[in-house]
This record gives C-alpha cells, structure tokens and sequence, in this order.
C-alpha cells in the first residue's frame, strides 16, 4: 500500500494532473498555464508547480531577460506519468459509459 499511497499523496488534487498533461505537450509559461487550466488561481497554480517541482516532476527555468522570462518543463521523471495517465483517460470512459447506461 505504501506505494499507491505515495504515489496518491503526490498527485493529490484536481490540478497537478492537468498540469502535468498540459506540460507533456511542451514548455510554457505560468501565464499560458493559467490560460489553458480553467478557473485555477495563480495562487493556486503557483503551489502546485511548487510542489510538482519539488517532486522533480518538472522544472522551472529563469530566463535571462528584462523582465525575467520563467517557463516551466515537464522532466523525464514527470513523463513516466504518462503510462498512468492514459489508463486513468481509459478508466474513466469506460466508467462514464457503464454509470450512464440505462
């Protein structure tokens, strides 16, 4: 159980997985996060990529530029996720159609 556990309190919440889905498909920016993530707070937002940094799910660059450009990447670390995440997609279709039968 330790495992699963561990893995549950990671990616705990209703935004670390969009925003790791949303990373796997390239670098952006907090401000293109926030746009493609629907109503999440940049207090919010700014947490969790904290928190998926520390997990070394992904990584934060600070551009040298006026004013600071920062961009955030997923990580090799963080891809392995995507494994999980498509069983989860699969998982979810499958239950949305078994609860909507009639």
């Amino acid at each position: 159980m330790l495992p699963i556990q561990d893995a549950l309190e990671i990616l705990k919440g209703k935004w670390k997985l969009p925003i790791i889905v949303s990373l796997s498909f390239g670098s952006k920016r907090f401000r293109e996060l926030a746009r493609e993530i629907p109503k999440i707070t940049d207090r919010v937002l700014s947490k969790e990529l904290k928190e998926l940094e520390t997990n070394h799910l992904i990584t934060r660059t600070v551009h040298d530029t006026f004013p600071p450009t920062v961009e955030y990447e997923i990580t090799e670390h963080g891809l392995s996720l995507e494994k999980v995440i498509m069983s989860l997609k699969d998982w979810g279709l499958e239950h949305r159609k078994k609860v909507t039968e009639k």
